[in-house]
């Protein structure tokens, strides 16, 4: 998180965020979302920490939806620096919400008791490569439980599951030539080169596997007042960690058992459930 000036973008009305999430409604007809462990998020504020799946925009929008939709809690998800590099897609950030992900930024979402979103594994952590997926790819990031402990809030474990299935990774940085070219691209943008992937048969559109998402209890960081900063951040980070992990196994065998997970049994389904209420 690198210093810049404090800048957080208003919150598109109530209205704004009804007709976002009323559009997204066909989509989520195909992915028909699981949500576990939606009221473990703290009414007056908390920082969400989970998994970044592949691209990171396929199943967000349902998750930050439906949150909405139930609690009335509109969350603020914290973006990379190399996405306010871009003109007009910063600005498009900014109108859904989000916010630059700065130490002062979050100070002052905080400050304000704000539901604010985090990846750790950021943008690395979106463009897997071969044989990475719900892999948390955190490094030593631990900004964000410093910040935690310093504001004593909550901290709350999210796991996403279904999105790293509807791609297969067939390029990465791995790749001969490819990987190449990928770094030097990083190191003129600051940003990951995104995978190259295949979907439905050998085209890149995603295949419409069911999403599934949980929200873990949450962690309290007021016990870590008064210890040692670099210790308690890294047991803090650690404790997020398993935690999230654990709940990224809890979704993968909830998908695995699933009788719904297949997109075909889940429409007929729907059109007996509308044919028993007609």
């Amino acid at each position: 998180m690198n210093d810049y000036p404090v800048e957080i973008p208003g919150l598109p009305s109530e209205q704004a965020i009804n007709r976002l999430v009323s559009q997204l409604e066909p989509y989520r007809r195909i992915t028909q979302p699981r949500f576990y462990g939606i009221d473990n998020i703290p009414d007056d504020g908390s920082l969400l920490v989970g998994n970044h799946t592949i691209y990171g925009f396929l199943d967000l929008p349902f998750m930050m939806a439906e949150v909405w939709k139930r609690r009335r809690i509109a969350i603020r998800g914290l973006g990379e620096n190399a996405h306010y590099k871009v003109p007009v897609w910063r600005d498009l950030l900014g109108a859904c919400g989000m916010v630059r992900g700065t130490r002062d930024n979050v100070r002052a979402l905080m400050r304000e008791h704000q539901t604010i979103l985090v990846y750790p594994g950021g943008a690395r952590e979106v463009n897997k490569r071969r044989g990475q997926q719900y892999q948390l790819l955190w490094g030593e990031r631990m900004g964000f439980a410093r910040l935690a402990i310093e504001h004593g809030y909550p901290v709350v474990p999210v796991a996403a599951v279904g999105a790293d299935d509807m791609l297969d990774v067939i390029i990465d940085q791995n790749t001969p030539v490819y990987g190449q070219l990928a770094a030097a691209y990083e190191k003129v943008m600051g940003f990951p080169t995104p995978p190259v992937v295949r979907g439905i048969g050998l085209t890149g559109i995603p295949r419409p596997e069911r999403l599934y998402f949980w929200f873990g209890e949450a962690v309290d960081t007021t016990r870590f007042a008064g210890q040692d900063a670099d210790t308690a951040a890294r047991t803090l980070r650690d404790e997020v960690e398993r935690a999230v992990l654990a709940g990224i196994q809890f979704l993968r065998d909830e998908r695995d058992q699933d009788p719904d997970r297949d997109l075909v049994k889940r429409l007929l389904r729907r059109a007996d459930q509308g044919a028993e209420n007609a």
